[in-house]
């Protein structure tokens, strides 16, 4: 039998990055670390049940940015941590909900790609 794999729908180019977010959820703020960063949502690194469609406000900002961007997402997907499976990263995948406000983060991102792209040339 065939094996299926996931389409990627993604829109946007994402970055791999290591930031600080912080996140509201269920009333309660945590600070965790996201690890990629699109225009379109975010992979966040945490061991914090979060089901799939819950709402989530972050707060983080672009590295060397000047923007701190404030935007809900809805959970996507989750990894758990699995101590008998393969090893990977437990967190989930964030989708922005209102692609309007993320005009900025989209504009700061492709700035922050350029930037990467002449430290490379550079070394």
């Amino acid at each position: 039998m065939a094996r299926r794999t996931p389409r990627n729908t993604r829109r946007h180019r994402r970055a791999t990055v290591r930031i600080l977010v912080d996140y509201q959820v269920r009333g309660a703020i945590h600070c965790d670390y996201a690890t990629t960063l699109g225009a379109g949502g975010m992979f966040l690194q945490t061991e914090l049940p979060l089901g799939r469609g819950e709402l989530v406000k972050v707060r983080f900002r672009v590295p060397d940015g000047e923007l701190l961007h404030e935007l809900e997402a809805k959970v996507t997907w989750r990894h758990d941590a699995r101590p008998d499976g393969p090893v990977r990263t437990p967190g989930v995948g964030l989708q922005f909900v209102d692609p309007t406000r993320t005009s900025d983060l989209a504009r700061e991102l492709d700035d922050f790609a350029g930037r990467q792209l002449a430290e490379n040339d550079e070394a």
